[in-house]
């Protein structure tokens, strides 16, 4: 290795070691040092006995890997360790001698700090929280991360005589500018272009959200349509991402007259909105709108994740007003019961939920970068250090790929809005009593929820556990059909039925408890789309004439889709209250609704 290649490695390892992992982000895959050996100290003290049974066990393993690779044992060839089981230890250049004692040594570290934290003595939360700092801390120090210690990225260093180190500088730039790492070729996507282009328009918008109507595909189409409410920490086109994979397109193929929210990147002036906000002028105006335009006293409407949430408190409002617009309810990968949130629980405490309302208490919004970084935490050695290992260390530009694409583009939340809902959800647990909470001047029951639901669950869900989905089925009033979907919260659901992969489970009857349900469900190949599918059609109502275009006389196209909203990137939001032409505003279309809003009549519930 040149004097060149030596001084890029060396810059390289001192920015990432300097500052540029905080830029990045990184550091939030990072356990609070002091916190946990708090922690960690309090269970020990409980069991001393064991921590130095540990210690001096863990102690004689080093030795023994020690002699192993130095060649003392008296059969150091027989006694060398095999090839970590390990991928980020799997390349040939990690079995040298010097690489492969610091990888073994990596994880038998890594095995005796798993083993220490799993014995301390704590209670619950204090445990898991432990837990889950061992494991950011255990994933972060790999050797693999660091330019001197990874053998791969000296050896293609070497072999480029240092242009890779130059390109991980350049490529290390570039995502500090944008404050993340990069997960996909950012390149190879654009939204509008080759994302979210199922054919429709907008048809209505306010400051909280857009509503897109999809063009029909089929001759004739249900006469109840679909209302679709993602989730507005993300943007809508998950459910939209190429023709291929696309839900939406999936949705209309099939006969279904669909809407779409596509929820507003909030700008600073935006801070003080609330979560009646998000219920009275997203959820309920989306559904309010699509009724008008298919002239129907019901819709179906389904939610994924937290537009699960929404959707499930605004139909709550709505049913105690005596209105009854929504003939049946989907739910993907949503909780409703927040008893168990997984790993998301380890950041929910009153100590932090008391320290974001002070932060918010003047408005303010919650930065997309920060919900983006904390769910890319939970899976920090998935989602994170892989791709400082090839964007820096071996200056490498990350493959394309959709999901990952989407999963950088975040959006940013009101601060008013975003302590309401954690809160009321992951610290409290309210939603799920009923009378417990008043939303938008009504006591909230879901009880009232009385329409046939669907409800999915991915079983690998790291966000929303699935057993704690499954809690959704003896919260609300109707016939449930539970699915159960392989893979994670969005693989589970993002699996395209012509791809043919992964499966699903069904069981009829609903148990208490979820494991009991799993124990007798029946097993199916494949996406569980086609079944949503038949069962929605079940609930379509009539088959009518497809309409010629978006939209009625009420609510004008004001744009195509995907819309404006949708393509804000958080770098781009204006401070000021609109992002152009909106309700009141230039656009005809736009004022013409925003006036009829205040006009309508709500539509009582059915006898």
């Amino acid at each position: 290795m040149n004097d060149a290649t030596q001084n890029a490695f060396a810059e390289l390892q001192r920015l990432l070691l300097a500052g540029a992992a905080n830029k990045l982000g990184a550091t939030e895959a990072l356990p609070d040092a002091t916190a946990m050996m708090q922690l960690l100290a309090s269970g020990i003290a409980a069991d001393s006995g064991h921590w130095t049974e540990l210690n001096n066990r863990y102690y004689r393993d080093h030795l023994a890997l020690w002699h192993s690779h130095a060649g003392i044992s008296s059969d150091a060839a027989a006694t060398l360790p095999t090839p970590p089981a390990d991928r980020r230890f799997s390349a040939p250049e990690w079995q040298e001698p010097y690489f492969s004692y610091l990888a073994h040594s990596y994880l038998l570290s890594a095995r005796w700090l798993q083993e220490l934290t799993a014995s301390a003595r704590l209670e619950a939360h204090a445990k898991h929280k432990l837990e889950f700092y061992t494991r950011q801390l255990i994933d972060a120090l790999s050797p693999a991360n660091f330019p001197w210690s990874n053998p791969e990225a000296i050896k293609l260093a070497a072999a480029t005589e240092g242009a890779s180190i130059n390109q991980g500088l350049k490529n290390l730039a570039a995502d500090i500018d944008q404050g993340l790492v990069s997960m996909s070729d950012a390149s190879a996507f654009e939204v509008g272009r080759n994302l979210a282009i199922t054919p429709g328009d907008v048809v209505y918008e306010n400051d909280f959200m857009q509503l897109l109507q999809y063009r029909p595909q089929t001759a004739t189409v249900h006469a109840r349509p679909l209302v679709m409410v993602p989730p507005c920490i993300n943007k809508y086109y998950i459910l939209d991402l190429q023709p291929d994979n696309s839900y939406v397109q999936h949705a209309v193929a099939a006969g279904h007259t669909v809407f779409m929210v596509s929820w507003r990147n909030m700008p600073e002036a935006m801070g003080k909105a609330t979560w009646d906000e998000y219920l009275e002028h997203g959820v309920m105006r989306a559904i309010a709108v699509a009724q008008d335009i298919c002239d129907t006293p019901q819709v179906n409407a389904l939610g994924f994740c937290v537009g699960g949430t929404l959707l499930a408190c605004a139909l709550a409002v709505l049913r105690a007003r005596g209105e009854d617009p929504v003939a049946s309810l989907t739910f993907l990968t949503t909780m409703l019961d927040f008893s168990d949130t997984g790993e998301l629980g380890v950041f929910i405490d009153e100590t932090y939920v008391s320290g974001r309302e002070a932060e918010f208490a003047a408005g303010g919004v919650l930065r997309g970068r920060e919900l983006a970084l904390t769910f890319a935490s939970l899976r920090a050695n998935d989602l994170i250090w892989p791709y400082v290992v090839n964007n820096y260390l071996k200056g490498r530009t990350p493959a394309a790929f959709d999901l990952l694409y989407w999963n950088g583009d975040s959006a940013n939340l009101p601060g008013t809005m975003y302590c309401t809902y954690i809160r009321n959800t992951y610290l409290e647990n309210n939603l799920r009593i009923p009378g417990k909470l008043n939303m938008c001047g009504e006591a909230v029951d879901l009880a009232t929820l009385d329409m046939p639901a669907y409800v999915l669950a991915a079983r690998e869900d790291h966000i929303v556990p699935w057993k704690t989905a499954y809690a959704t089925t003896g919260l609300i009033g109707g016939a449930v059909q539970f699915v159960l979907a392989a893979s994670g919260h969005i693989a589970g659901v993002i699996n395209p039925a012509k791809r043919n992969k992964r499966n699903f489970w069904t069981h009829a009857q609903l148990p208490p408890e979820a494991e009991a349900w799993l124990e007798n469900a029946t097993s199916h190949p494949g996406s569980w789309w086609n079944h949503w599918s038949d069962w929605l059609t079940s609930h379509g109502g009539a088959t009518i004439s497809a309409p010629a275009a978006c939209g009625n006389a009420t609510y004008g196209a004001i744009e195509p889709a995907p819309g404006r909203y949708v393509k804000e990137k958080i770098g781009s939001i204006a401070s000021s209250g609109s992002t152009g032409p909106g309700p009141g505003e230039k656009n005809s279309a736009s004022r013409k609704n925003s006036e009829i809003e205040k006009k309508r009549k709500p539509r009582k519930r059915r006898k």
